[in-house]
């Protein structure tokens, strides 16, 4: 495993050869000092840590407080570690709903299959993995809806229908304007009125 740091991000890469799994990944993390207030994810092997700032906090509680008026607090998880097909992929998404009477694993962990809603509030320093892998991952996981929040961008970027590792359908709603929501699995509308912008 190889550490590089790069704008604030330490990544660890995994060699696609070795036999490295993502317990091994993690249980490393557990041992390792990670600063307060930072979010460590595991990308293709990458190991991620990024600080949450406020903007990306806030847009995270906006999402979850719309998602409580339908949903109950145990179906809502928030950096949560649930693996991912792919290499190495164990994410600890933003904002993820779970599918009412899924069970966890015996380590634990949450089941991929029984994710019904993603949703990732980009960081500059780690958009592009939202924007790409993450998004592959989710779709060939075949997760009914995945929302990417861009405060950069002043927009949010709903994908739904997955098939064959990609997203058929993207729409994007600029902050202020509500995402319809309501011909998907979560029926509802989102609201992005109060959604800070960076």
């Amino acid at each position: 495993m190889t550490v590089v740091e790069t704008d604030r991000i330490e990544m660890a890469m995994a060699d696609e050869n070795d036999e490295t799994t993502l317990d091994d990944l993690f249980e490393s993390l557990e041992r390792m000092p990670v600063p307060e207030g930072y979010k460590v994810e595991i990308v293709e092997g990458a190991v991620y840590m990024s600080p949450q700032r406020d903007t990306h906090w806030e847009i995270i509680l906006g999402i979850v407080e719309q998602l409580r008026v339908k949903y109950p607090r145990k179906r809502i998880k928030s950096d949560v570690r649930i693996d991912y097909p792919g290499h190495l992929n164990g994410f600890a998404t933003d904002v993820t709903l779970i599918a009412e009477g899924a069970e966890q694993t015996a380590k634990g962990l949450w089941h991929c299959r029984d994710v019904e809603f993603a949703a990732e509030v980009i960081s500059k320093s780690t958009g592009a993995n939202d924007y790409g892998p993450k998004k592959t991952a989710y779709a060939t996981a075949e997760v009914p809806v995945y929302l990417i929040a861009d405060p950069y961008q002043r927009k949010c970027h709903l994908y739904t229908q997955p098939k064959g590792g990609e997203y058929l359908v993207e729409t994007t709603v600029a902050f202020g304007r509500d995402v319809d929501l309501t011909d998907t699995p979560l029926g509802l509308t989102l609201a992005t009125a109060d959604f800070p912008r960076d």
